[in-house]
């Protein structure tokens, strides 16, 4: 059997390595990674550090383009209610590769739900279908992000450094489409260059397609609208606590119920 482990340079997938490795041997493991280029390079190093310890095979796959490019190629501006670049750059890609190479009755893969969320992990059995399905982070130990973190410490690992500013994730320099208001705010207050970046992405793209369109929303008033990464920064710039804290969004690309289906040209 291969045992095939969804890397995403994150703490959760490479503990889902560790275990996978522990479990079934170096030799049988192989470790898949999405290059959306836009991984902050502190994330690399730890992926980097984390395979050296492990010794199996790993890959990675990249489409080319970054985020922005994929929504301005499908006319959208990437957001948590359509994470086309999740699709295209991630889940599409692996799954390309995988069903190449890998023989559904020989092959076993790996995804980085917790024991929080065992519902992803049931809604993803039939999507990979005719392929074996499993979540290791779901079944004990049991651990917190911090008790993660702390783990990789204690093996001589540092974490990513994206987690020691804050961040709930460690997906895209921390710029992921599928945050909210609070994931937005602390890239701004931690890498202003890399907010402004995007910035100009999303008014570029906003551009291309002639419409009032944005990564983030605005329920001010109760009433729900656009919030576009220019607005926001000057909002917060001047007011800085004017923003929802609670709003975090749902980062995290293969956090949704989307089948991981290849569409052909």
């Amino acid at each position: 059997m291969k045992h095939v482990v969804q890397y995403s340079t994150g703490a959760g997938s490479a503990e889902v390595a560790w275990r996978v490795v522990e479990q079934h041997g170096a030799d049988n493991v192989v470790l898949l990674t999405a290059d959306t280029l836009r991984e902050h390079e502190d994330n690399w190093r730890f992926a980097r550090d984390v395979h050296d310890r492990l010794g199996c095979e790993w890959v990675v796959l990249a489409d080319g383009r970054n985020p922005m490019q994929v929504g301005r190629d499908k006319r959208v501006v990437p957001n948590n209610r359509m994470a086309i670049c999740s699709r295209v750059l991630k889940r599409e890609l692996l799954r390309r590769y995988i069903e190449e190479r890998f023989p559904p009755e020989e092959t076993v893969i790996y995804l980085g739900y917790d024991w929080t969320e065992p519902e992803r992990q049931d809604a993803a059995v039939p999507h990979w279908a005719p392929y074996r399905v499993e979540s290791p982070l779901i079944s004990p130990p049991y651990l917190a992000k911090q008790d993660l973190l702390e783990l990789f410490r204690q093996r001589g690992i540092e974490p990513p450094w994206l987690y020691s500013q804050g961040f709930t994730h460690a997906n895209c320099g921390g710029a992921c489409v599928r945050g909210g208001q609070a994931q937005w705010e602390l890239l701004l207050r931690v890498d202003r260059d890399l907010y402004l970046d995007w910035e100009r992405e999303e008014e570029e793209t906003r551009a291309l397609l002639g419409k009032d369109v944005s990564i983030l929303r605005d329920r001010a008033g109760g009433t729900v609208k656009p919030l576009t990464l220019t607005r926001f920064r000057k909002r917060l710039d001047s007011q800085p606590a004017l923003f929802d804290a609670d709003d975090w969004g749902a980062c995290g690309c293969f956090m949704d119920d989307s089948p991981p289906v290849i569409k052909t040209p």
